[in-house]
C-alpha cells in the first residue's frame, strides 16, 4: 500500500526537463543571449507604462481635456504602439534598453519582423498571456509570436 501512494504522490512520472530554461530555444545558460529574468521584464514594463501614461498627458499641456476613461484608452494605445513600432524596427522598447534585454525570434535569434512584433502586441493587450508561461519562461504573447526575450550584450 505504501509503494502504490507514493507512486501516487509522485505524479505521472513525466520525464524530467533537461537543462535550464531556454535550453530549448538554443539559448544560454546565462550572459548575453540568454533569457531576460522576471525582474528585469517587469522592470521594462513599468518604464514603459509610465512612458505611455506621461505621452498621454502631452495633449493636456495644451488645453485638450478627456476624462478618466478615455485617458486609460489613451495609454493602453500608446502602450501597445510603444510596443509593435520600437519592437519591430529595433527590436527593443525604451523599458527593455534601460533594463538590457530585448526581443529575438526563436530558434536563431535575429531580430523579429513585424508580422510576428503584431502578433505578440495584440496578445499582450490581453494582458492575460503574459501571465501564462511555459517551460522557458515565455509568455503566451512571446510563444504564439515565436519570440524570447533575451539579455542583450553589454555595451562599452
Amino acid at each position: 500500500m505504501r509503494r502504490e501512494l507514493g507512486r501516487w504522490l509522485e505524479g505521472p512520472g513525466l520525464p524530467p526537463t533537461a537543462g535550464t530554461p531556454g535550453d530549448r530555444l538554443g539559448l544560454p545558460a546565462a550572459g548575453p543571449g540568454s533569457l531576460a529574468s522576471y525582474g528585469a521584464r517587469f522592470g521594462g514594463y513599468v518604464v514603459d507604462a509610465v512612458l505611455a501614461n506621461l505621452l498621454a498627458g502631452v495633449p493636456v499641456l495644451f488645453g485638450a481635456t478627456y476624462d478618466a476613461s478615455t485617458r486609460g484608452l489613451i495609454v493602453l494605445v500608446i502602450f501597445l504602439l510603444e510596443e509593435l513600432v520600437l519592437v519591430s524596427l529595433t527590436g527593443q522598447t525604451v523599458g527593455m534598453r534601460l533594463f538590457g534585454f530585448g526581443v529575438v525570434k526563436v530558434p536563431g535569434g535575429g531580430r523579429a519582423r513585424f508580422p510576428l512584433v503584431l502578433v505578440r502586441t495584440l496578445l499582450l493587450a490581453l494582458l492575460i498571456p503574459v501571465f501564462l508561461v511555459d517551460r522557458d519562461m515565455r509568455g503566451l504573447h512571446d510563444r504564439a509570436a515565436g519570440t524570447a526575450p533575451v539579455r542583450a550584450a553589454r555595451r562599452a
